[in-house]
């Protein structure tokens, strides 16, 4: 048992997000076998409640919280630094403090960062053994951004992507294990930062098949005479907004003009204005729910139109988890380990994807085949314990328990 310094961008609870999901998981698989040290930010006031729940994981715990709106206009002494924004939109002064004092009381065997951001606390630290979870090749998706923006946002998007880069390749160095969610996602890291590659290797994202499975007796949020159609996802972060965007405008009119109870449902925390602005009588944006599970188990067909996509995304996987069919952009499927077309449906034009929905609409004994297909695939592929025991060869090994 080791005491494990651990470093979260975001207070890992609940798990109703895709880094929340993945960082919770990390928690619970660290603090069995270690005492855990948790530094990490609340950037939603609703989150408060939970601080209890994640300190019960912990041997001490520090929260710093974090105002999404004065961070990024702090994040913009960046410019004048010459580092990249995401450093000082995630710059904490109690943090820091915090976990300076905790390395100087406690004797700390080893860091796990989730986030490349939350190196910043431990870059005075080389001796001190260093795992990061990249999670995504977060300086390529700013790179990403750039394209689809005007200037000066794209010039911003391009300077962001190449200091991040940077950044990430000098903490993937001096670290023991660089850690990204997909083989993919670590190959490409790998391609820019050669350097890194003997240290660098891939944790796959998992789902709580427990958690996520289908119950006859949970009642449908729908109307009895619509067809759902769903997204489901953290409605303030870019790739959801787009993806939702483009299946409103390029998507969605094809296929209500043929079926007019049809109805695409945006269902997650934070929508953003734009977001919000397209609801009307064909689409409906819920906000946050209790529970998700609901509108995926009575979705006619779950959606996933990204054209902005990192790694694997767990709304693909808790959708097949629970028995839906799922039809994903090619770009955000090519992640899920998943027989293509006979338990995941993938598309690539607003054609494609209006020719598959209604093929698994038409065709309910399908749509219900490749359910099943799906949740199976997701039982025996996506174990978070299984997946996750690949970090622990890179903790000390230290078998004396503390008093």
């Amino acid at each position: 048992m080791a005491n494990i310094l651990y470093l979260v961008h975001r207070l890992p609870y609940p798990p109703n997000k895709g880094d929340k999901v993945r960082s919770f998981h990390l928690l619970k698989h660290l603090a069995a076998k270690h005492r855990v040290f948790l530094g990490t930010f609340v950037d939603d006031p609703d989150d408060l409640q939970y601080i209890e729940t994640v300190r019960s994981f912990c041997r001490d715990l520090h929260v710093a919280q974090l105002n999404p709106k004065f961070a990024k206009i702090r994040s913009l002494n960046g410019l004048i630094a010459g580092d990249p924004l995401t450093l000082r939109y995630y710059r904490d002064a109690g943090l820091q403090t915090w976990v300076e004092q905790t390395c100087a009381r406690e004797r700390i065997d080893a860091v796990v960062v989730f986030c490349s951001a939350m190196a910043q606390y431990v870059e005075a630290m080389p001796r001190l053994p260093k795992i990061i979870d990249f999670v995504d090749v977060d300086s390529a998706k700013w790179t990403q951004y750039a394209p689809n923006h005007r200037w000066p946002m794209s010039w911003l998007y391009r300077r962001e992507g190449k200091l991040l880069l940077a950044y990430e390749r000098t903490i993937a160095a001096s670290s023991t294990r660089s850690f990204f969610v997909t083989e993919a996602e670590a190959g490409l890291f790998t391609r820019h930062a050669p350097e890194c590659a003997v240290r660098v290797g891939a944790i796959c994202n998992g789902v709580d098949a427990d958690y996520f499975t289908p119950d006859a007796t949970r009642d449908s949020p729908y109307p009895a005479e619509e067809i759902p159609i769903v997204f489901t996802g953290a409605m303030d972060y870019h790739p959801n907004i787009d993806a939702v965007r483009w299946f409103a405008a390029d998507i969605l009119p094809s296929l209500t003009a043929k079926r007019p109870n049809l109805r695409f449902y945006i269902v997650g925390r934070s929508p953003t204005p734009e977001v919000l602005a397209l609801a009307n009588d064909q689409i409906k944006v819920t906000g946050t729910v209790p529970d998700v599970r609901p509108y995926l188990q009575h979705a006619a067909v779950v959606v996933a139109p990204l054209r902005i996509a990192r790694g694997i995304q767990n709304k693909i996987l808790e959708a097949m988890a629970m028995c839906r069919p799922v039809v994903a952009s090619v770009e955000c499927a090519a992640a899920v380990d998943a027989d293509k077309g006979e338990e995941l449906i993938t598309a690539e034009t607003p054609a494609d994807f209006v020719r598959e929905i209604e093929a698994l609409l038409h065709d309910e004994a399908r749509s219900a085949a490749i359910g099943q297909a799906a949740r199976q695939r997701v039982v025996t592929r996506y174990s978070w314990d299984a997946h996750l025991a690949g970090i622990d060869q890179y903790l000390p090994d230290i078998s004396a328990v503390a008093p």
